[in-house]
């Protein structure tokens, strides 16, 4: 940040900003100098490196301490074109690939020290390479899955407020299934459920999944569930293929009916 070889930039502002955000990103080429990338079929290939490494063991300026953004329990990021770190209290950990990188040949051969791996890095979303448009306000405007589960004690009954979500991917199955599973765990025992479909949408060679992971998790979680949702199309559609899997589906207009008819079936 504040030295470059012989040249002194100084460090400005940076310290005090950085210090005091909850939060820091740093973003930048992975290799220092002029890297060029090409993207084919949202996948990223390098096509010349950069003359100089970043991640090195030692620099001759600090402006910025790890150390200390971990005390102070600071979120820190880094992100590059081609994979992202965390820092963690081990280093910085390997967390994200783009796809089409090699991991040995692309990441690690490049770096002077060894990153923090805990099993294969997950790969960065492909739509950021991709040429359509990635939705980027919808995607902020969101909320995250884990605000979308509240749990009424009184009636046992767990809601699910699946309102706007869009399944883009496998994963995004598995997290609802793991943030169900992980839901009832600290619960405790099996739950009603009442889960809200207003405006959602899964891709279409994703709805196989996304019905197989809604049966296990209702046999395995649930004394019953109820859903509503104001469009007839999705009633009609999301009936169909809960049915088709042995799933009793239970859609209803409002969430008042939803709710009042819960249990009826024993």
């Amino acid at each position: 940040m504040s030295r470059f070889g012989p040249r002194l930039a100084g460090a400005g502002g940076f310290i005090n900003i950085s210090q005091n955000a909850k939060a820091v990103v740093f973003v930048g080429t992975f290799m220092a100098g002029e890297t060029i990338v090409e993207v084919r079929d949202a996948r990223l290939s390098i096509v010349r490196e950069g003359a100089a490494r970043k991640f090195v063991a030692e620099v001759e300026h600090r402006t910025f301490s790890g150390a200390y953004a971990l005390e102070r329990g600071q979120s820190v990021l880094y992100v590059t074109e081609r994979c992202v770190f965390r820092l963690v209290p081990q280093g910085l950990e390997l967390i994200e690939v783009a796809p089409g990188i090699d991991v040995e040949r692309d990441i690690l051969a490049r770096m002077d020290f060894e990153p923090v791996l805990r099993g294969t890095p997950r790969t960065m979303d492909p739509a950021i390479f991709g040429e359509a448009p990635i939705g980027l306000r919808d995607r902020l405007l969101a909320l995250p899955l884990e605000q979308r589960f509240s749990y009424d004690a009184r009636r046992n009954t767990l809601f699910l407020n699946f309102e706007r979500l869009e399944v883009r991917s496998q994963a995004d199955i598995d997290a609802i299934r793991e943030q169900v599973e992980r839901q009832v765990a600290a619960i405790g025992h099996k739950v009603f459920g009442v889960v809200n479909y207003d405006h959602f949408s899964v891709r279409p060679e994703l709805e196989d999944s996304y019905v197989e992971m809604v049966r296990h998790v209702v046999d395995r979680y649930y004394l019953d569930v109820t859903r509503y949702t104001t469009s007839g199309f999705l009633r009609h559609k999301l009936g169909d293929a809960l049915a088709g899997r042995g799933v009793a589906a239970h859609i209803y207009e409002s969430a008042e009916e939803a709710q009042r008819h819960l249990g009826e079936t024993g």
